[in-house]
Formats: structure tokens, C-alpha cells, sequence
């Protein structure tokens, strides 16, 4: 009976093991040291590259910030992987498409970084891979 049981609890052990391993690992750093999850702010501008990569990817827009003077913004996305199996490639934005980003505005004073945005036609149309 002591055997039945001993194998019994092995086997729940390697059962419960093997479900937590097949899910996907979704643990990231906090993005809060860097950006301000209380504040939204908006970029409508020209794309002016996407750097589609791991760990990060990152698009540059060049728009006008709250006093008129055209500035680079630096929207901070996901990893070129994950965004890859939503249909995402590095063609899916192109240097000089029009668009607009609204997100959490970069805590490092004087800088135009955002994260967590929404990216969109400046319309709001989606941008659909």
C-alpha cells in the first residue's frame, strides 16, 4: 500500500511538472522605474525608423512636442519575437508612414521616449500586420 501511494504522489509530482513547464514564460522586468504609467502623451508624426529586434523593438518618430519644436520621439515596443507571431516583420512600419502613439511618457526629464503605446494611424485607424 505504501508503494501504491509513494507512486501515486511521484506521479501527481511529474504530472503537475510537466503542465507548469508547458506554459509560456510571461516574467518581465517592471517598465514603472522608467516610465510613468499615471501620465499618457501623444506623438503624431513621419516614422523615421523601426528597429525590429530582441529584446526590445523600437520605433522613431519624428513630431512635434508640447511647444511646437519637431523632436525625435523613442517608442519603446515589444520583443521581435513575440511580435512576430501576431504577424508583425520589420515591414510592417515603414520610414516615412504617417502615424501616431499614444502612451507612458519616458520619467527621464528632457528626454521624448514612450512605452506601452498604442500605435495607430494619425486617424486612429489600426495598423494591421
Amino acid at each position: 500500500m505504501k508503494r501504491l501511494l509513494w507512486i501515486a504522489a511521484v506521479a501527481t509530482v511529474a504530472v503537475v511538472v510537466l503542465v507548469v513547464a508547458k506554459q509560456p514564460a510571461s516574467a518581465h522586468h517592471s517598465s514603472a522605474p522608467f516610465y510613468d504609467d499615471t501620465k499618457r502623451v501623444e506623438a503624431v508624426g513621419e516614422v523615421v525608423r523601426f528597429v525590429f529586434r530582441n529584446p526590445h523593438s523600437f520605433l522613431f518618430i519624428s513630431a512635434p512636442n508640447a511647444s511646437g519644436d519637431v523632436v525625435e520621439w523613442e517608442i519603446e515596443m515589444g520583443a521581435a519575437v513575440s511580435m512576430r507571431r501576431t504577424g508583425w516583420t520589420p515591414e510592417t512600419i515603414r520610414a516615412g508612414d504617417p502615424i501616431k502613439a499614444v502612451g507612458q511618457p519616458s520619467r527621464a526629464p528632457g528626454t521624448y521616449g514612450m512605452c506601452c503605446a498604442q500605435i495607430t494611424r494619425p486617424d486612429g485607424s489600426p495598423i494591421r500586420p
